[in-house]
């Protein structure tokens, strides 16, 4: 997810793993289950794991009873430019390197395709023209990356959830930070943008993220593909997020890692 302070890193990772290794994966969705948002949502439809991705979205940790992993694992996926750009992708999906002319991204697309097709998108890092607004980069990336993927027309959806703090500006550096969870159609995304810009630079730089899929699949995606990608990127060693007996218990955590019924 975004450029979280790294104390709010510290914190989620801290409280994830100081839990017990007898929480096995049901008691993340249980912990969720009737999660209502604490960041400006006007839908009262935003209930369980995706709220509480929305809020993550924004930087609220989460109360997950362990480390989000992925259910069904499948190959690795190395950026060619930026090695570290290193996840293990679902199993049904693909992960292509994000290509634009005008941004220059680094960044990685993760699709499943098909009538329940599934996005999700990562760029840490792009670059934009200083005349170039957090509402112009925002609808760009809902727009020309989260609208197209799906041949949607942009018309007809529904802002569920939205934050635009205040932008934060010091030693010449300016943030600010906008997101928006919206529904459209059959699917439902959650948006964030993060730009920078520092006095005497002559381009913006820019994270963002998208995170879109069947609104009635919406939930399970956060817990079985969308958290386990973004926990993914909090950590240096992947592999501690491995779990090969698919018990829900990620193997540095099992006393026996190749037994489903011990963890």
């Amino acid at each position: 997810m975004k450029s979280i302070k790294l104390y709010g890193i510290l914190f989620i990772i801290l409280n994830v793993l100081s839990c017990s290794s007898d929480n096995n994966g049901d008691n993340n969705q249980n912990n969720l289950a009737n999660y209502t948002p604490r960041i400006n949502c006007t839908s009262n439809t935003v209930i369980g794991p995706i709220a509480a991705y929305w809020d993550y979205g924004n930087s609220v940790p989460p109360p997950l009873a362990q480390v989000p992993i992925l259910a069904n694992p499948g190959t690795q996926f190395i950026h060619s430019q930026h090695p570290y750009l290193g996840l293990t992708i679902p199993q049904g999906y693909t992960a292509l390197e994000d290509t634009d002319q005008f941004t220059a991204p680094l960044g990685v697309n993760i699709i499943r395709n098909g009538n329940n097709a599934a996005l999700w998108r990562y760029v840490p890092l792009s670059t934009y023209p200083l005349n170039f607004t957090v509402d112009d980069i925002i609808a760009r990336e809902i727009n020309d990356k989260m609208f197209a993927f799906y041949g949607a027309n942009g018309n007809n959806f529904e802002v569920l959830c939205e934050n635009k703090p205040p932008l934060i500006s010091e030693n010449g550096i300016t943030r600010v930070f906008s997101s928006r969870l919206i529904r459209f159609g059959n699917f439902t995304g959650l948006v964030w943008v993060n730009v920078t810009a520092v006095q005497g630079l002559p381009t913006l730089s820019v994270a963002s993220s998208v995170s879109a899929g069947p609104t009635n699949e919406f939930d399970n995606l956060v817990m079985d593909v969308f958290l386990p990608l973004s926990f993914q990127l909090l950590v240096s060693d992947r592999t501690t997020l491995s779990d090969r007996d698919n018990d829900g218990t990620p193997d540095i955590f099992d006393r026996e890692p190749d037994n489903p019924d011990v963890q």
